[in-house]
């Protein structure tokens, strides 16, 4: 055996190798997003729905217009979604989508598999409290697995690509507000609008503290062969600004561009995906940033409090 058909067979064992680790990542991330449909499904049949709780977003709105024309919250969760994720495919291609549609087909059956055997409790306060604990570990599964909930997500990634000077947490904000406030004119309830702003509260805070730390951001230093596949994701999917370092290797002498961002939280685990299916070799630092000022962020100019 020559050594040129020592090193095709080599190759050939490598890139099988390389196809079975990713085949068995991929795997994984359904299971886990497979999981966290199941739990939000949970949050919704039998803690939000039966009490009249709209917490925002896509939820919120199918439980609202459930109540209208007694279609199913599921039913009507999946429908909503349709052409948001159509609409998702066509900006943003298939890649960063086709888990989301996954994600939401799921949890919209779960949800309708559920509805029977709600609620687990009438207690207002402790369905929005354990609903939207449950959401959240929902979510932060979800994003751990390179996916997202679809929905309200998709429609604030579009309107900030058309409108980049607004701010994604205002976006959010605004949306999840109009939708808790219909939701009181709607049930004629201002205690039960009141509760599912407090299901928003719970979602956020336990997300954030939870799920992704205290920490105000995560840093990262990527160090790969193929930086520009990276920053070009980076920039396209997570709409965040990338640098890069000049460096060389200490040993090899090798000139390399290291890239460094600054990754809110949220965004943190969609960026390790990106690092993690363009170069699985990539050397990765992530730290914590707890003062970021800058585009974004915090003002220069503000002051400490």
């Amino acid at each position: 055996m020559t050594r040129k058909t020592i090193r095709n067979t080599e190759q050939e064992k490598e890139i099988r190798y390389e196809a079975r680790k990713t085949l068995k990542r991929r795997v994984w991330d359904y299971m886990v997003i497979t999981l966290a449909s199941f739990i939000y499904a949970m949050a919704v049949s039998f803690f939000l729905d039966p009490n009249s709780l709209a917490p925002g977003g896509v939820t919120g709105i199918a439980i609202i217009l459930n109540r209208i024309t007694s279609l199913e919250t599921g039913t009507w969760m999946l429908i909503i979604n349709i052409p948001i994720l159509a609409l998702g495919t066509w900006k943003f291609g298939w890649r960063f989508i086709l888990s989301t549609m996954y994600c939401t087909a799921l949890t919209s059956l779960f949800t309708n598999w559920f509805t029977p055997y709600g609620p687990l409790t009438e207690d207002s306060l402790l369905a929005a409290l354990v609903g939207g604990a449950l959401i959240a570990v929902a979510l932060g599964l979800v994003f751990k697995a390179g996916a997202t909930s679809g929905g309200t997500d998709i429609i604030i990634k579009l309107l900030r690509l058309r409108f980049p000077h607004l701010k994604t947490g205002v976006l959010f904000l605004v949306t999840d507000a109009l939708i808790v406030t219909g939701s009181a004119f709607v049930f004629k309830n201002i205690d039960v609008a009141l509760y599912a702003g407090l299901v928003v509260l719970v979602n956020s805070l336990l997300l954030d503290m939870v799920l992704y730390g205290r920490d105000g951001a995560k840093m990262f230093f990527i160090i790969s062969d193929c930086p520009e596949r990276i920053v070009e994701r980076i920039l396209e999917e997570l709409d965040i600004g990338a640098t890069y370092i000049s460096g060389s290797g200490a040993y090899s002498g090798k000139e390399k561009k290291v890239i460094m961002c600054v990754v809110k939280k949220q965004l943190s685990p969609k960026a390790e995906e990106v690092v993690r299916q363009e170069d699985p070799q990539a050397f990765l630092i992530i730290t914590s940033a707890t003062e970021i000022f800058g585009e974004g962020y915090k003002s220069i100019f503000s002051e400490k409090i």
